[in-house]
C-alpha cells in the first residue's frame, strides 16, 4: 500500500466523515423519493409476487393467489418507512460504492487500483443479479410453497403484511449478498490466498454445501431446493473463472 505523508490522521478522519455523510445523504435522498412513490413501489414491485398474474406464475402455469392482511394499527406506516430506507440503500448502492472507492483509491498502488476497481464493479453487478434472482425466482417459489402448506384442513393460512415483507426482504437480500461470493473469491485470488486448483479440488464438497444451503434458505421440497441450488452452483463455477491459479504447473501434475 502506498504511503501518504501529506495527510495526518485527522485529515483522513475528515475525509472519511465526508464519505460517510455523502453516502448517508444519497441513501436519505433516494429513500425520500421511494417513500413518495408508495403506490408504484408497493403495487408494482413489492406486492407483485403475491399476485397470480406475476410473470413467473404464468410462465410455470401455477395457479397462485395470496391475500394479505394487516393486524397492527401502525404496521403499514412503519413497513412503508422501513422498506423505503431499504430500497434507498439498494438503489443508492452504486453511489455508496463510488464514495468508498474515492476514499480508498489514493492509498493504493496502480496495480492495486486496477484489481480493486474490477472487484468493485464485479461485486456491484453480482449484487443486483442476486437481487433479481431472489425476486423473480426464489421468492415466488417460496411463497407458493408456504401458501399451499398446511398441517391440517382445519387451519387456514392468513398471511400478515409484516410477515410477507419480512420474507420478501430477507429472501431477496440474502441472494443479493450470496451472489457476492465470486467477487470475494476474485479478491482472495488476487491476494494469493485461493487458487483455481484448490476450488476444483473441493468442487464435490461445494456441491454438497450448496444443497444444504439451498435447503436452509428455501422450503424443504426438492423443486424449491433445485431452483435455489442451481444459481448458487453456477456462482461457484463463475468463481472458478474469476479465480487465478498461482501454480499452474500443479494442475498439470494433478491431471
Amino acid at each position: 500500500m502506498a504511503q501518504d505523508g501529506e495527510m495526518s490522521f485527522w485529515d483522513h478522519l475528515e475525509v472519511l466523515r465526508g464519505t460517510l455523510l455523502r453516502s448517508l445523504g444519497a441513501i436519505f435522498a433516494v429513500s425520500v423519493l421511494v417513500f413518495c412513490f408508495k403506490g408504484f413501489v408497493f403495487d408494482k414491485v413489492l406486492l407483485a409476487p403475491s399476485r397470480g398474474d406475476f410473470f413467473i406464475y404464468r410462465l410455470l402455469g401455477v395457479d397462485f393467489s395470496l391475500s394479505l392482511v394487516n393486524i397492527e394499527l401502525s404496521a403499514q406506516f412503519f413497513i412503508h418507512l422501513k422498506t423505503s430506507i431499504l430500497l434507498g440503500f439498494i438503489l443508492a448502492f452504486p453511489l455508496v460504492c463510488w464514495e468508498v472507492w474515492k476514499f480508498i483509491a489514493p492509498a493504493l498502488y496502480e496495480n492495486e487500483k486496477k484489481a480493486c476497481r474490477t472487484a468493485f464493479l464485479f461485486a456491484g453487478v453480482l449484487f443486483y443479479v442476486g437481487l433479481a434472482v431472489g425476486y423473480t425466482i426464489v421468492l415466488p417459489v417460496t411463497l407458493n410453497f408456504f401458501q399451499g402448506y398446511s398441517v391440517s384442513d382445519a387451519v387456514q393460512n392468513t398471511i400478515s403484511l409484516s410477515s410477507y415483507i419480512s420474507t420478501f426482504t430477507s429472501m431477496v437480500l440474502m441472494f443479493g449478498i450470496v451472489f457476492e461470493f465470486p467477487a470475494v473469491i476474485a479478491v482472495l485470488s488476487n491476494m494469493g490466498l485461493v487458487t483455481r486448483s484448490t476450488l476444483k479440488k473441493y468442487r464435490k464438497h461445494a456441491a454438497v454445501v450448496i444443497l444444504i444451503l439451498a435447503a436452509i434458505i428455501t422450503p424443504a421440497d426438492p423443486f424449491s431446493m433445485l431452483i435455489a441450488a442451481l444459481p448458487l452452483y453456477l456462482l461457484f463455477e463463475l468463481s472458478l473463472l474469476a479465480c487465478k491459479d498461482k501454480a499452474p504447473e500443479q494442475d498439470d501434475i494433478s491431471s
